[in-house]
């Protein structure tokens, strides 16, 4: 596997295959008027859910469930409303458990944020973590971000 982007090199958002877009907010903004911090989880949140729990993708299996471990985020530029944005989202890593993403939000063509997100994968039932399943990774192949190469843990 290729390292992961470094946080001090501005994203491409043609590196991250999975994308959408959204709005920002008026309820988004702190009293600065731009977007607080807190609402950069949210926008990053929307990008992992939208992807893994559409069931054309194939991620969420009967009895495992997602949950978020870690969430490491970058600020890069103040973003305001009104205005759209880009979420983005690579896939970087597997783990036994677990799978490591890249997100990114885009305003006006430029990165505003980043962040490196862990998810594991639980048993809904014992809500311990659960080995990644080859149909999962299989379905986790189409998002790698572009630059790196998965290769699932032993």
């Amino acid at each position: 596997m290729t390292e992961t982007a470094r946080h001090d090199q501005t994203p491409d958002i043609e590196d991250f295959p999975y994308r959408l877009m959204d709005n920002v907010r008026f309820g988004d903004l702190d009293p600065n008027q731009h977007v607080n911090n807190a609402v950069y989880a949210t926008y990053f949140e929307t990008g992992r859910v939208t992807l893994m729990k559409d069931p054309r993708h194939g991620l969420t299996q009967e009895g495992l469930a997602w949950i978020m471990v870690r969430l490491d985020m970058h600020f890069r530029a103040e973003l305001r409303w009104p205005g759209t944005i880009e979420l983005g989202l690579g896939v970087v890593k597997l783990g036994r458990t677990s799978v490591t993403s890249e997100q990114v939000v885009f305003s006006d063509g430029r990165c505003v944020a980043s962040a490196t997100a862990v998810m594991v994968l639980i048993d809904e039932v014992t809500r311990r973590p659960a080995p990644l399943t080859g149909p999962v990774i299989a379905a986790l192949r189409p998002w790698t971000r572009r630059g790196v190469t998965l290769t699932p843990a032993a």
